[in-house]
């Protein structure tokens, strides 16, 4: 039972299972096109894997005590999977198309300016910021890039998901929030922070309800798209509101985290 739990935990918290949400994301918006193609989620998979392994490895004395325990245990795998996950990734990124590039770097460099400062300067003093700006990059990375990578200009359709991915992010982000609530730094100043627990949760489900009544401004509404829709926000909605401050180590990073995984296999589901 105890392996069994270490190889949960190593999923979980080698973000694997964050990696696995992003190639569902990307997946989401190539089926909903009809394309099939595998490659330019993979290179979402990989980067996001790497970047937040990077991230983590670079920060870890700011990150929770019973993490920085875990990493010590870990550390040796953890180095393993994610230079196995860089190489996949050069790998793939050969595939891309040039403009796809140009597409991905201002989503990259929002994510790269957050962590790193710029002489002395950086995102993360920024009020506020945090949750928008995750959101926004999250929207282009996985609506946006993977269209134009498969010779797709963004249609008035593709926008909408762009709006509503960005939403949803938001709202699924939030209980994060909260779980972090007393060891963020003040100086993020938190949608919770800001305005506390409750209106956060508030605006989360404000956010999901725009998500779910974008979908009738589609020209390609269908039935079985707006279940979809109507089941993961009826899922978020419920998750968003049991969040709490003292939750679980795995409520977010696991089962709200796993929100985007239940959307990409009702997807499947509706087209078998």
């Amino acid at each position: 039972m105890q392996k069994i739990k270490n190889i949960i935990n190593f999923y979980i918290f080698s973000n694997i299972h964050v990696a696995l949400v992003a190639f569902c994301l990307t997946k989401i918006t190539l089926l909903n096109v009809g394309i099939s193609e595998n490659a330019t989620a993979w290179f979402v998979f990989f980067s996001t894997l790497v970047s937040y392994n990077l991230i983590r490895f670079l920060r870890i004395e700011t990150i929770k005590k019973w993490f920085q325990e875990w990493f010590e245990s870990n550390k040796k795998p953890l180095y393993i999977l994610t230079a196995f996950s860089l190489l996949f990734l050069i790998y793939f990124t050969f595939q891309l198309r040039l403009k796809a590039l140009f597409v991905l770097s201002p989503f990259s460099l929002f994510t790269l300016f957050y962590v790193f400062p710029i002489k002395k300067y950086s995102l993360r003093n920024v009020a506020g910021l945090k949750l928008f700006l995750i959101a926004v990059s999250w929207a282009g990375i996985t609506v946006l890039f993977p269209l134009v990578q498969n010779y797709i200009m963004p249609r008035t359709v593709d926008y909408i998901n762009f709006l509503q991915r960005f939403l949803f992010v938001v709202a699924v982000t939030i209980p994060f929030d909260i779980r972090d609530f007393d060891y963020d730094a003040k100086s993020l100043q938190t949608l919770p922070q800001q305005i506390g627990v409750e209106k956060s949760k508030f605006i989360g489900i404000l956010f999901l309800l725009l998500f779910f009544f974008l979908e009738f401004f589609k020209s390609d509404l269908t039935s079985q798209n707006l279940l979809s829709i109507l089941l993961i926000t009826v899922v978020s909605s419920i998750l968003l509101l049991k969040a709490n401050i003292n939750q679980s180590k795995y409520y977010s990073a696991f089962f709200v985290e796993s929100i985007p995984i239940l959307w990409f296999l009702l997807i499947i589901f509706r087209q078998v």
